[in-house]
């Protein structure tokens, strides 16, 4: 016996109305984790006299992680005030064309390891932009993230505040 062809096309409505909630759904819950895990995803600058500021958020683990450029090219940083310099995973510093120098070996949690030291002919964190930042190629990090160390931040101002970590470069 076949259905009436309303209550089919009833049944039919129901199953699209379905999928699309829960297409709905899932990009919702998915954004809402991506900015859990990174809330700078927009960096926003404030420029006044003589300085750049840029405003970061902590994300849920605690961390402030941001998206930037070394070498005009968008990567991932976390910062790292406990790291001495930038570091850099070694994949992504092939992908980015960065000169292996010098070896140099490393103390890490982890132990020790070797890296490579390398210089970075530009940073930029926003509107922040530095220039000639000395930087490490360590083969045994994993990920994409940079880890951004006291090489970068210690040409910056910051402070920390609850969850907020504030930067700001004097251009005077």
């Amino acid at each position: 016996m076949t259905q009436p062809a309303g209550k089919r096309a009833g049944k039919v409505l129901m199953i699209v109305a379905w999928a699309a909630a829960l297409f709905l759904a899932t990009r919702f819950f998915g954004q809402w984790e991506e900015r859990q895990r990174n809330p700078n995803t927009q960096v926003q600058s404030e420029h006044g006299d003589g300085f750049i500021e840029v405003r970061l958020l902590g994300n849920g683990q605690g961390h402030f992680v941001l998206d930037g450029a070394i070498n005009g090219q968008v990567v991932h940083f976390m910062l790292d005030t406990g790291a001495t310099d930038v570091a850099i995973p070694e994949k992504l510093a092939a992908e980015l064309d960065l000169v292996r120098g010098s070896p140099v070996i490393l103390s890490t949690a982890n132990g020790r390891t070797e890296g490579y030291r390398t210089r970075l002919d530009s940073l930029q964190l926003g509107d922040i932009h530095l220039q000639g930042v000395r930087a490490l190629v360590v083969p045994g990090l994993d990920g994409q993230t940079v880890l951004l160390g006291m090489s970068a931040l210690k040409q910056l101002e910051f402070t920390q505040r609850g969850g907020t970590m504030l930067l700001r470069q004097n251009l005077k």
